[in-house]
């Protein structure tokens, strides 16, 4: 295809990705009316039964395809006369008829068998070795053998945990597989959710009681409680908890803060559960997709999408919209986060305009590799508009490196000497400044930074006014230099958008805020600094010993627009995001004492920098 005609093309799409969003299926539809429910178990090669709630379309004149989601967060409602208000990845898709498939994954719910976080693969399974990938081909046979007027052809999708076993489906596909989306896949829990590099997610320790208990017995309720806490002011609760050992009280029994506390390394344990490094020869067509601002899942979608592509020859596009963690299933009309808006109906257009086509186009069409949308359909956060592009990263980008300068600027050259700053963990920087007690992590994403920018333990380094737009691609590397009094430490890179003083305030915008100079964070990320060179194999630092701490900073689509400032924030804590490091090495923080937290001094080299890619 010609530069011409391709550019055509990809205009002509996001035109009508952008278009007839307005008219929308009326709220009366429910699918009681349209659809029968029938609920089942269906039989793994070991014998486990799992629990199948089936969606059947009641016009029976003609075939349909089937669209499958696998849980560990239940088919509910259960009883065959209790329906979902609405079923299937979208309400085009339910509207249109499907049969609609829900699966209480093994050891969860209905089913039976035991629950293993992540399941590992296993490769070249043998007799009645079970996985998750031989687990869903066991399903799509049965249901393509005994589910009435279906077409033969298998959709599966999943958003988050349901991501990664809509990955697992990838793997020894079964042949009737011909379409899957992998929605804010779980790519592994070292680098997804309750890990960032190695750090641990304090704000989602919460969420370790629905991961671990196993149930007695089947049930249709809830066998997991939260704990009781004493406040509602998260960062109060977890300084006056102290060393992560002192949380052990709420988790008594569960089998998974018992994993997370002895395997604090990258060790055999954690590799075997990601799936990213088995997603080779995939061969059912793929359209991940994710959030640019998700929280909990940004790694996955990104390493699933470049793993398939490096690594298949198969039909693999990628969608990144201005989200968090599933905002994209949603039909609210202004897409927001937190204080920032990104524009009307995006959700709607992507489902109506993208994810039906992706799978009306190999369930129901012709399936070959000429579906119309674009292999690359993401979001520039900074213009508020879709782009096209045929790779990712796209043609043109040229990498560029902004130092950390002396003066506190972006410059273009190195310089001698560093900064420095003492890391109280009596006061550690919050990553927010709302008081709240957080399940589930979204807002902090485009939070304003203003608050940490002020404090001195908060390294800032800013461009002057920029005199046109500059848009940054794909990954960002932090290359940083640092010393410490102490033999551990972590090191926090954010990136930031300073909006000019003239910025307008929305709907979205917090009562004691203002747009004006607002400090969005664009993209974040932390290095447990022990893990700087190996994340298996963790290494003091050499007191006041200038050492290289290299850290990758997720995917971005974002212009900083002329008359806006590029920001560059480094600290060392951001509580409690994550957990504090006790600044002096220990074998395990999980079990770290109270004495082993100290504060130390951090310095920053001048000779540090931040390579971005800059779209030309």
């Amino acid at each position: 295809m010609n530069t011409i005609t391709s550019r055509l093309l990809k205009g002509i799409f996001l035109l009508c990705f952008s278009l007839g969003i307005s008219q929308d299926i009326e709220d009366s539809y429910k699918p009681e009316d349209h659809y029968t429910k029938t609920e089942t178990t269906i039989t793994m090669r070991d014998g486990i039964k799992l629990h199948t709630t089936i969606y059947a379309p009641k016009d029976t004149s003609k075939k349909y395809p089937i669209l499958l989601y696998r849980t560990p967060y239940s088919c509910k409602p259960y009883g065959e006369n209790a329906f979902r208000t609405k079923i299937g990845p979208n309400k085009f898709l339910m509207k249109e008829g499907n049969i609609v498939v829900y699966q209480d994954v093994r050891g969860r719910w209905m089913s039976e068998g035991s629950y293993d976080n992540m399941r590992a693969y296993i490769p070249n399974k043998k007799g009645k070795q079970i996985d998750e990938s031989s687990d869903t081909y066991d399903t799509v046979d049965w249901l393509v053998q005994n589910t009435p007027n279906n077409n033969g052809r298998v959709g599966i999708w999943g958003i988050s945990y349901p991501g990664f076993y809509a990955n697992c489906a990838l793997l020894d596909a079964h042949p009737a597989v011909k379409a899957v989306s992998p929605q804010a896949p779980i790519g592994d829990f070292f680098f997804d959710d309750f890990h960032h590099n190695g750090a641990y997610i304090l704000s989602y320790w919460r969420a370790t009681a629905v991961f671990g208990y196993e149930k007695t017995k089947n049930t249709t309720e809830s066998w997991y409680q939260f704990p009781t806490l004493t406040s509602k002011d998260q960062y109060d609760f977890f300084l006056d908890a102290g060393p992560l050992t002192n949380l052990d009280e709420h988790f008594k029994d569960n089998f998974f803060w018992s994993q997370l506390k002895d395997h604090p390394n990258y060790d055999e344990f954690w590799q075997t559960r990601g799936i990213i490094q088995h997603l080779k020869k995939v061969k059912p067509a793929v359209m991940t997709v994710g959030g640019l601002f998700d929280a909990e899942d940004l790694y996955g979608p990104f390493e699933t999408y470049k793993s398939i592509e490096k690594n298949s020859d198969n039909y693999n596009i990628m969608v990144f919209g201005p989200w968090g963690h599933g905002d994209w299933s949603r039909s609210k009309k202004r897409q927001s986060i937190g204080n920032v808006y990104f524009g009307d109906d995006i959700s709607l257009g992507f489902q109506r305009n993208v994810e039906t086509r992706f799978f009306n186009h190999f369930l129901k069409g012709n399936g070959n590799d000429n579906t119309g949308l674009p292999e690359i359909n993401i979001y520039d956060t900074g213009k508020n508009e879709w782009s096209a592009f045929d790779v990712w990263p796209p043609k043109g980008s040229q990498k560029k490196s902004f130092f950390l300068s002396k003066d506190q600027s972006l410059g273009d050259t190195s310089s001698k000497g560093f900064v420095e700053f003492e890391s109280n963990l009596k006061k550690p920087v919050p990553y927010s400044e709302d008081i709240k007690m957080e399940y589930s992590l979204r807002k902090y994403m485009t939070d304003d930074q203003r608050f940490a920018a002020r404090r001195p333990d908060v390294m800032v380094y800013e461009t002057s006014t920029l005199d046109e737009d500059v848009t940054l691609v794909g990954e960002i590397l932090a290359k940083l230099k640092v010393a410490t009094t102490g033999t551990d430490a972590d090191w926090i890179v954010k990136v930031i958008d300073v909006y000019p003083d003239e910025a307008e305030d929305t709907e979205e915008t917090q009562k004691y805020l203002k747009m004006s100079n607002y400090h969005l964070m664009v993209r974040s990320e932390v290095m447990r600094g022990r893990f700087r060179n190996d994340f298996s194999k963790p290494e003091a630092f050499v007191p006041n010993q200038k050492t290289d701490v290299n850290i990758k900073l997720q995917d971005v689509y974002h212009t900083f627009k002329k008359g806006h400032k590029i920001q560059i924030q480094i600290q060392s804590t951001w509580f409690p995001l994550i957990d504090l490091n006790p600044q002096t090495f220990v074998p395990n923080i999980f079990k770290a004492k109270a004495s082993d937290y100290k504060n130390q001094t951090h310095r920053v080299y001048h000779d540090s920098f931040i390579e971005f890619s800059i779209l030309k």
